[in-house]
């Protein structure tokens, strides 16, 4: 069970996350996923928005291995290397996560990731329903 509280009394706006999320059930936690494809092979070099794409595929594909789905994140945490990249992470975000139930969200701007071509990395916690 989850309950998404998108912006309650007193909240300043959101833009694609829950200021709050509360549910019961098997927490499954997903390590940071960069934008490898399931040969090692760089996804969308110098393009944000695709880099983004693949970490979210990468992310749906974990959740699967634990019986979880998007649809079962609670929160994400997001690390991009440029803030000038946040429309095109937005953008790609949106294309993964429900906006009527959108996950509790943190975001970092960090001098760089585990590889220089990386332009973003993000991790997220799921609840599996029992």
């Amino acid at each position: 069970m989850q309950r998404h509280y998108v912006r309650p009394a007193g909240s300043p706006p959101t833009n694609g996350y829950s200021h709050a999320v509360a549910f019961t059930g098997t927490t499954v936690v997903v390590s940071g996923q960069v934008p490898l494809d399931a040969e090692g092979r760089l996804v969308g070099a110098d393009d944000a928005r695709e880099q983004t794409r693949q970490v979210f595929r990468n992310i749906e594909s974990a959740l699967a291995a634990a019986g979880a789905s998007m649809s079962d994140v609670v929160k994400l945490t997001v690390f991009l290397t440029d803030m000038a990249d946040l429309p095109a992470f937005r953008a790609a975000r949106d294309e993964f996560i429900s906006l009527e139930r959108p996950p509790a969200s943190s975001l970092v701007q960090v001098a760089g990731l585990v590889s220089p071509d990386f332009r973003v990395e993000i991790e997220a916690l799921a609840v599996r329903p029992d």
